[in-house]
């Protein structure tokens, strides 16, 4: 029974619909594996263990069973979205223990290809930061438990990582999906704007947080992507050769990079170049601004989120925050900004098909309380982190993190890999073909 933890999705689902194993099963194997790790790991706010193995009798009973393209998969869900029986915590006391009447438009169609939701995951409070802990618990990165598995979708980052779930739904408003799969050594991407239903919070941080899978492999993200967007992103082999242009420089000016994540970026460059892919060294424009129009739209998406909720009631750096963000919501609301930053960057995008740049600046924080901690002190832990993923959400551009080498501790290291809008299955395509090259783990060893 448990031998289907660590199975891939696409796996899974074949060998439900062919009937060689039932959802129960396969629910039933998950769950054994989180009630005998997750302690360690704190992916999950909640497990919904009895419903869940009713649901995957309902899977079982479908009469469409032998067409679900995920067929009994079992799903984690961060826990921003809504499911339905379940509260909606978003990682705050200060949330309403209110169970949601129905599920989210994206929990919904993942459902009705024939997920089973096992839980919700935990993220920091109102997915603020890029680390997740809070009052119901810290995630850790399983392959490393002394660190943080990321944020804010670091629940769902850590639960799959570890094989408690072959995949998991998360969001990304300044890089909360790209930061814990590049932690975590996982694949997931951002979608541009449009293409997979939002709904997040009060206004989806001013259209700039988007929803999105996390997975173990390119094939399982193309699968659920394809799920939630109500589309497909086939792979193509006949895929003309690209003009990629590969970045090592931070966005963020005096934001240093460190070695492994610029060596990643060089040997994924080498990697495609074999491939037939024009590739040179080339930093797109970035404005000096760049920092303060991301920290003005980050606080304002977090000033409107936090309007209604018991100010007592949120972690003191979550206040701050949002007080800090409060004058910019005017401002930001307008799109000013972020047009004018897409103008800029979008020249850079004709001569070029595809950005490569590395996914992190530098290894994740020690897991801890960081929502006791100053505000401060978290922002700048963010932001030396984490300085390329910010400005694709502020053009709202596609982009994924990708594996690619490994840390001096043996955790993964990754690379970020851009596009023009539109092109999310360009940039699967080019993902597969890294993980082809250099196929990376599949399972953390949860040792620390």
């Amino acid at each position: 029974m448990s031998s289907w933890a660590g199975r891939s999705a696409v796996e899974i689902a074949a060998a439900v619909r062919e009937k060689r194993v039932t959802p129960r099963e396969v629910v039933a194997g998950h769950l054994a594996r989180i009630e005998r790790l997750d302690g360690r790991i704190g992916a999950f706010r909640t497990v919904r263990a009895q419903a869940a193995l009713v649901e995957a009798d309902e899977v079982a009973s479908r009469a469409d069973l032998t067409e679900l393209p995920l067929a009994g998969v079992p799903l984690a869900v961060k826990d921003n979205l809504a499911v339905r029986g379940e509260a909606t915590r978003n990682g705050s006391a200060a949330t309403p223990d209110t169970p949601a009447a129905q599920d989210h438009v994206t929990v919904a169609r993942l459902r009705a290809a024939g997920a089973v939701v096992v839980g919700l995951t935990n993220v920091p409070e109102l997915c603020v930061f890029g680390t997740t802990e809070g009052p119901y618990g810290t995630a850790r990165n399983p392959w490393d438990l002394s660190r943080t598995a990321g944020g804010s979708s670091g629940g769902s980052a850590a639960a799959v990582a570890a094989g408690l779930v072959p995949l998991a739904l998360g969001n990304d408003g300044m890089g909360s999906l790209r930061i814990p799969a590049a932690n975590c050594g996982l694949v997931t991407l951002k979608p541009g704007h449009g293409v997979v239903p939002a709904g997040i919070g009060h206004g989806d941080w001013f259209g700039m947080s988007e929803n999105g899978p996390l997975a173990t492999t390119v094939e399982d993200l193309r699968l659920m992507l394809a799920v939630l967007a109500d589309g497909e992103f086939e792979h193509r082999e006949d895929r003309p050769r690209l003009r990629i242009a590969a970045a090592v420089r931070s966005p963020l000016a005096g934001v240093g990079v460190g070695r492994p994540y610029t060596t990643a970026v060089r040997q994924a460059a080498g990697v495609l170049a074999r491939a037939g892919h024009q590739v040179r060294r080339a930093e797109p424009p970035y404005p000096l601004s760049l920092g303060a129009t991301a920290l003005q739209h980050w606080t304002a998406g977090t000033a409107v989120d936090a309007e209604g909720l018991d100010r007592a009631r949120l972690a003191r750096r979550t206040r701050v925050h949002a007080a800090v963000g409060r004058p910019f919501v005017r401002r930001v609301r307008t799109g000013e900004a972020r047009e004018r930053l897409r103008a800029r960057l979008a020249p850079f995008f004709t001569e070029y098909d595809v950005l490569l740049t590395p996914a992190l600046a530098r290894r994740s924080p020690q897991a801890g309380p960081w929502h006791e901690r100053g505000w401060l002190p978290n922002v700048l832990a963010n932001t030396v982190c984490s300085p390329f993923t910010p400005p694709w959400n502020l053009t709202g551009w596609p982009a994924m993190s990708v594996p690619a080498g490994t840390l001096p501790s043996g955790a993964p290291c990754a690379v970020q890999l851009v596009g023009r809008p539109g092109t999310e299955a360009v940039l699967l395509d080019l993902a597969q073909e890294l993980q082809e090259s250099s196929p990376w783990p599949r399972t953390a060893p949860v040792t620390g």
